[in-house]
């Protein structure tokens, strides 16, 4: 059985089983003796009449194939329940009454309750599943910021210290991000445990005495209590990530970070154990010794915030890959050499194997017809909304869907070497080799870092040689106001802030944002690619001309047109029936309905004889289309599917039909035309289509009848001419493309793994969209850059000052505690400046 329909079963599956073994509800929801059952191994729902069954202690199971019977016997036990994933109740696998498929895996529940609570928000349930299967002996990994490090095992990567990610395609049975579960479990430790802190720590300033109500001393054990664990525990991985940033010789955010952190930390820690030996001067009121634990585990959360949301972006681009893989089916009927035939697992499939494809099964693997014939939705492969006719000697592309007919075929490229495991495996393959822009926050700490760890040993030498008695005690305080001043506090709020303050925007405006880097990389794009269909059209084919020759009346053309085509699926035939019922034309019944592959369709239609169709068609009735031929090339000339109509043997006219452009294409080429961008647009469509459309928006350049493939070329072609690009798509052929690009935009309207393979998506699939994503981008790597402006320009300054260069002429040092003021200075300027995003015009 194909993916689709087994898909289409499993998601199906909660409607039709609700009860035990051999019951099933009526519309009122009451159960019905019935012969069906549900599949143990994947959770289709399957009739026990002729099925393949098993025995396992005392009790039959039924399977919807031989190779789930298979399985079943070899591992019974694994197949027998399953766990609610809601409340964790054990589930009887064969019986059960409620069953979703989600990201291709099947979910048991013991209730509709739980199955809905399921259903709201998957996401909330997945940080319980079991722990990910191994990887596949010989994976690779590599970092998603510098894909030239490449290692045979998971590790850290040793130039910015990121998780490394596993190479190749996803299986889909991975689970969570093992790093962005640690992660958000350290996040949110952290925050719990920092609100208390800043509670005891700024509640003076708001009017809340905490600080008198616990005692000065006790207040300052508290907050040692409260920051250890954040600390020495949640901070482990930066601390981690910032001693490997020393070894390598690579300074980043990470050794700004753990040295910022750690320095405030040991420094609170000593002023908390030994406040005795600090010199009168640093002391605050009631002679206390000011401490910092605050700061510390603040920088903690708020770093943690910002790479919880990072990887949640991240993730989803293995959603994109395991959506490509859904197309396939993960079955195929195969046809032995004795006629018999079989439902074999698709890896069982080899070159030459006759397959039978029914109709609404999916092709299984790339071949060529032999038998049958049929209309074959290729618009998951190729973008493109109409069904091509298929008839022996036609190719067969894998992944698309079998619409009314029985095909017979054989197979010809299986496995890797079908089309749809190309396009997954270019996916994959730009996703890794997309290396983001280094952050101006690390090229400012390759430099910034070294400087102020030096700056710190100078100034503690200097003060521990030169200085006043007790040299030693200003000599380390030196040292720490300059490494604490120079804590990037607000380098974790910086590009946060933006970017949450800046979706934010941009989701009002109808533009989704995945990520920073998708923000970075399209304030500088200076080519636009554009797909056509669904992208600068509608996407659905509409009737837009009907040409009554002399001696024919328009209405009553159309009306006996619409009649002949009322029964057909084809979305031709369906633009045609639905024009002419926007008309207000009564549609009569045909009878008598042929079809002619490759030409038309003929029929009576209240007692007229009525053929549609090609110039072949008009020919083979011995019609001369001559008459109309002109104006019919007018119409195709304008981008249009011009068919003749004949009426009791005479040619009476013409219908055409075409996928119109959006409204607001013209206007938005217009737009992003005025911002100095050139517009090319690719399509799988025949180039005069292609042209008669271009012609009309002015797009700069025409790619015409391209695959998948072609499209990822062109983008590789532009790159080596230097040239920034975006790609705008909405199909499966798309996706590679999108993820080779500069920038993917995908239309919100179009194919999932679109979506999932690009960084920005138009919710309405509004063209205008990109103007105001790109105002949006501009405005907000302005912003991030200002941030950073502000997140250093504090510290930059208040360093020399921490150092003492002011001590010999004005006797003023500056001490730990105005070195965190103007830590937290620079964070207010940030969040404030962050937050002018939300009055963006787009």
């Amino acid at each position: 059985m194909s993916d689709h329909k087994h898909h289409d079963h499993c998601d199906r599956a909660d409607r039709v089983v609700h009860g035990n073994t051999g019951s099933r509800p009526d519309h009122d929801g009451e159960l019905h003796a019935v012969s069906i059952v549900r599949d143990p191994v994947c959770g289709m729902t399957v009739d026990v009449k002729g099925k393949p069954t098993a025995r396992h202690e005392g009790h039959d199971y039924h399977f919807c194939s031989d190779s789930c019977r298979e399985k079943f016997l070899k591992e019974p036990d694994a197949y027998i329940e399953a766990t609610d994933p809601v409340c964790g109740m054990t589930v009887d696998r064969a019986s059960a009454q409620n069953f979703l498929r989600h990201e291709g895996k099947g979910h048991y529940f013991c209730s509709t309750a739980c199955k809905e609570k399921f259903e709201a928000d998957p996401q909330k349930y997945f940080g319980d599943r079991p722990a990910p299967a191994a990887m596949p002996k010989g994976t690779q990994y590599t970092c998603p910021m510098h894909p030239e490090i490449v290692r045979d095992a998971p590790g850290s990567c040793p130039i910015c210290g990121m998780a490394l990610e596993p190479m190749g395609v996803p299986t889909g049975d991975e689970g969570p991000n093992p790093e962005l579960v640690d992660f958000t479990r350290r996040f949110w430790v952290s925050a719990i445990l920092s609100l208390p802190l800043l509670v005891i720590t700024m509640g003076p300033m708001l009017g809340l005495p905490v600080r008198d109500w616990i005692g000065e001393r006790p207040a300052v054990w508290l907050e040692f209590v409260l920051a250890t664990p954040v600390v020495l525990w949640a901070a482990i991985p930066f601390f981690r990530r910032g001693w490997d940033s020393i070894l390598n010789r690579s300074p980043n955010m990470w050794t700004l970070i753990s040295i910022g952190v750690g320095a405030a930390y040991a420094y609170s820690v000593i002023a908390t154990l030994f406040p005795d030996i600090f010199p009168h001067s640093f002391r605050g009121h009631g002679g206390s010794v000011p401490v910092y634990f605050e700061a510390a585990a603040v920088i903690v959360a708020l770093v943690f915030l910002g790479q919880v949301l990072e990887l949640r972006a991240r993730e989803r681009t293995g959603s994109a890959i395991r959506a490509l893989l859904d197309l396939a089916p993960k079955t195929a009927r195969r046809i032995e050499a004795d006629g018999s035939e079989k439902d074999v697992p698709l890896d069982d499939v080899t070159a030459g194997d006759r397959l039978r494809v029914r109709p609404g099964d999916s092709i299984p693997v790339d071949g060529v017809v032999t038998e049958g014939r049929s209309s074959v939705d290729e618009s998951m492969i190729t973008g493109e909304p109409l069904p091509v006719e298929k008839t022996e000697g036609d190719t067969l592309t894998g992944g698309t869907l079998n619409k009314n007919g029985t095909l017979v075929m054989t197979a010809e490229r299986v496995g890797a070497e079908t089309m749809l495991s190309q396009i997954v495996d270019m996916v994959a393959k730009a996703q890794r080799s997309r290396a983001p822009i280094q952050g101006l926050a690390d090229r400012v700490s390759y430099y910034f870092v070294p400087a102020v760890v030096l700056i710190a040993i100078v100034s503690f030498v200097v003060w521990a040689i030169f200085g006043p008695e007790p040299s030693m005690i200003f000599a380390i305080v030196s040292a720490v106001s300059v490494l604490i001043i120079a804590c990037p506090c607000a380098l974790g709020l910086a590009t946060p802030m933006s970017i949450m303050t800046a979706t934010g925007r941009g989701a009002q405006a109808g533009v989704l944002i995945k990520d920073a880097e998708a923000l970075e990389r399209f304030a500088k794009v200076d080519t636009l690619i554009v797909d056509k269909t669904g992208t600068l059209t509608e996407g659905k084919p509409k009737l837009t001309d009907v040409v009554a020759l002399e001696g024919f009346d328009e209405t009553e053309l159309l009306a006996l047109a619409a009649g002949l085509e009322k029964g057909s699926e084809h979305p031709l035939a369906e633009a045609i029936v639905e024009g002419a019922e926007q008309r207000g034309i009564k549609i009569a019944d045909a009878q008598g309905f042929e079809a002619v592959t490759g030409k038309g369709v003929s029929g009576t239609v209240s007692g007229r004889a009525v053929a549609l169709g090609n110039l072949a068609m008009m020919e083979e009735l011995g019609l001369d289309a001559n008459i109309a031929a002109a104006q019919a090339d007018a119409l195709r000339a304008e981008g249009r599917t011009a068919m003749f109509v004949a009426l009791d043997g005479k040619l009476a006219g013409i219908v055409a039909v075409a996928d119109p452009v959006k409204p607001t294409t013209a206007e938005a080429i217009r737009a992003l035309h005025a911002s100095g961008m050139r517009i090319i647009m690719a399509t799988g469509d025949n180039e005069k289509t292609a042209r008669a459309v271009a012609s009309k928006l002015g797009i700069d350049e025409i790619r015409a009848d391209m695959l998948p493939e072609s499209k990822k070329a062109l983008i590789d072609e532009l790159h080596a001419e230097g040239a920034r690009v975006a790609m705008a798509g909405d199909g499966v052929n798309d996706a590679p493309a999108l993820a080779a690009a500069d920038v993917g935009i995908a239309m919100g309207t179009g194919a999932d793994v679109a979506v999932e393979s690009a960084g920005i998506t138009l919710v309405k699939g509004d063209l205008n969209g990109i103007v105001r994503a790109r105002r949006l981008a501009e405005a907000t790597i302005r912003n991030i850059k200002q941030n950073l402006f502000f997140a250093f320009v504090y510290n930059a300054l208040g360093v020399p000052v921490a150092a003492g260069v002011l001590y010999p002429v004005f006797g003023t040092l500056l001490s730990p505690m105005i070195a965190a003021a103007a830590m937290s200075l620079s964070s207010v300027s940030v969040v404030g400046n962050a937050l002018r995003l939300r009055g963006l015009k787009l």
